[in-house]
């Protein structure tokens, strides 16, 4: 069979692109050897945020009296939050499956192997009814993803009944009484997170000096804060040495300025990063070009082979899922010859966790490692009548600006809800915005996004809630 395009893999890069490519009039085939939605609507992002809202309810009921309301006896069934998760991931997974129906887009299920070709690789399939499918077309876009990194000289291996990775954790048997999760990312503190709100007792191994190493140090340090009031325990600065199962549980050495240290749990969660899935796919029979592991592609997603595009984990951080789509949709349009979409968008980091935190751009640590002029503006939630109203006066938004343009070049928050907050900075960097377009936009009161407004006047001095 002949197309314009095939993507390999259909997560939100894959199955965006896909869409993209087929509205632009292309004929287009998609290859998924597991579920449609890939790994973030199947195994990641979808279904954790369903946990994490269960766990944020449940963390509500126990703290009623705040609003002036009371309960008896609250409590849950473990499986039955692990069933409304995978149910929110089957109704997401069925969602894909329209949207490729409705654009036209054929879906080829199996495993797909790249072989020299003509115009781009050609695709061959292990097809999952069994045989096999070779598929010819003017392009090609891998879309294929990672998968949790592991660490066997340690002994950071999944077994799936005590050593997990994400995708374990998310659907386990039973929940567990103990848990030692290693790694302080996003993936790490989201599970502390829910594992902790239903009662098990968690402790986080981060081997940086910090939790959430890639944010704002203020930030890292206001979450830690609040993850331990939450009752969270961390061993920061420790390097995991070796993982140990004994009769039961398991044991975790730590090394803890220059001390040894040994943690034991029912269980330990992995989550010290990705690996790329671009491993036994025909890459190095291509000539294709790596780095460390993933793909090397130009700003259009391009690899160096030609007819061959690589977007999303499998290219290069950041890895994340919004990122992937914009790859994707990008470079749909790059080969269809479209109006192409910003090259270098800013992109947003989030972490669903009580509280959330959420940032764009650069830290105030990058801009003092680039040596730039700034000015900083912060503003806690606790002076914002929507936060006070809600009891949820944890946190604040900081705002880093140019001091000489006044462009804003970063913006950092922890708290309720910043997470659907970080997307009105991503678009006034997006649109070139300064500080006095921030200071002169009206925000509706009362919120809490009114919280960007006054840390933008105190980056000049004019705040006026605090």
């Amino acid at each position: 069979m002949s197309y314009d395009l095939v993507v390999i893999g259909s997560g939100p890069g894959g199955y965006e692109g896909a869409i993209r490519a087929s509205q632009n009039g292309l004929k287009v085939a998609i290859v998924e050897r597991e579920a449609l939605g890939g790994i973030c609507l199947n195994w990641g992002c979808i279904p954790a945020k369903a946990l994490l809202k269960s766990a944020e309810v449940y963390d509500k009921l126990h703290h009623l009296e705040d609003y002036g309301l009371s309960a008896s006896n609250p409590g849950y069934d473990f499986e039955k939050v692990i069933q409304r998760s995978r149910g929110v991931t089957k109704t997401m997974s069925g969602g894909v499956a329209y949207l490729m129906k409705k654009n036209k887009i054929d879906v080829i299920e199996g495993s797909a192997v790249l072989e020299p070709g003509k115009d781009a690789p050609k695709v061959v399939v292990t097809l999952k009814a069994g045989g096999t499918q070779t598929v010819e077309a003017k392009n090609v876009m891998l879309a294929v993803g990672a998968r949790a990194r592991e660490i066997p000289a340690i002994g950071a291996v999944s077994d799936g009944e005590r050593i997990w990775t994400y995708r374990n954790a998310l659907a386990p048997k039973t929940q567990p009484k103990s848990l030692i999760i290693i790694g302080s990312g996003a993936i790490g503190i989201e599970f502390a997170s829910f594992y902790k709100a239903l009662g098990t007792e968690v402790t986080v191994v981060e081997a940086m000096d910090r939790i959430l190493p890639v944010e704002d140090h203020e930030v890292s340090a206001e979450a830690l804060k609040a993850f331990k009031k939450r009752g969270i325990n961390f061993r920061v600065g420790a390097k995991v040495t070796k993982i140990e199962k004994p009769a039961t549980g398991v044991a975790v050495h730590v090394e803890v300025a220059g001390k040894l240290e040994i943690l034991t749990a029912e269980g330990c969660i992995v989550a010290v990063g990705i690996v790329a899935n671009t491993d036994g796919i025909g890459l190095e029979k291509l000539g294709v070009v790596m780095d460390r592991g993933h793909v090397k592609n130009d700003s259009h997603g391009k690899t160096n082979v030609k007819g061959l595009y690589a977007i999303g984990d499998c290219a290069g951080p950041p890895w994340l899922a919004h990122k992937a789509s914009h790859e994707a949709v990008h470079a749909a349009d790059y080969m269809a010859g479209r109006k192409l979409s910003n090259l270098t968008p800013p992109i947003p980091g989030c972490t669903y966790a009580t509280p959330e935190v959420a940032s764009v751009g650069i830290t105030e640590q990058a801009a003092k490692e680039q040596k730039l002029d700034v000015k900083i503006g912060r503003f806690p939630f606790r002076a914002n009548g929507r936060a006070v109203a809600s009891s949820e006066t944890l946190g604040f938004v900081k705002v880093i600006f140019d001091k000489k343009t006044g462009a804003l070049l970063g913006a950092h928050m922890i708290g309720a809800n910043v997470t659907e907050m970080v997307q009105g900075f991503c678009l006034a960097i997006t649109m070139e915005a300064t500080e006095e377009d921030l200071q002169g936009t009206v925000f509706p009161h009362p919120t809490m996004s009114e919280a960007i407004l006054e840390a933008s006047l105190d980056a000049d001095g004019r705040v006026i809630n605090t």
